[in-house]
């Protein structure tokens, strides 16, 4: 999953170099902690949440797993 998240973040980023995915097992949750360029935190999150809500949903379906939590770090 870790590397799916990474790929998909690399290509919506202006700055994919910066791009650090780090993964967690926290309270019976996946958490992926997102690293990335200050300038790049709106592309990841997008408006009003949709980017990132949506990237939720998608490594969602593909691991069969409800609880996976993000944290965008800059």
């Amino acid at each position: 999953m870790k590397k799916i998240l990474e790929h998909i973040l690399k290509g919506i980023v202006k700055h994919p170099e910066d791009v650090v995915v780090v993964e967690l097992d926290e309270d019976d949750k996946k958490v992926f902690e997102i690293v990335v360029n200050p300038d790049d935190v709106g592309q990841v999150i997008g408006k009003d949440g949709r980017t990132i809500k949506s990237i939720k949903i998608l490594l969602s379906s593909l691991s069969g797993e409800e609880e996976i939590t993000f944290r965008v770090v800059r």
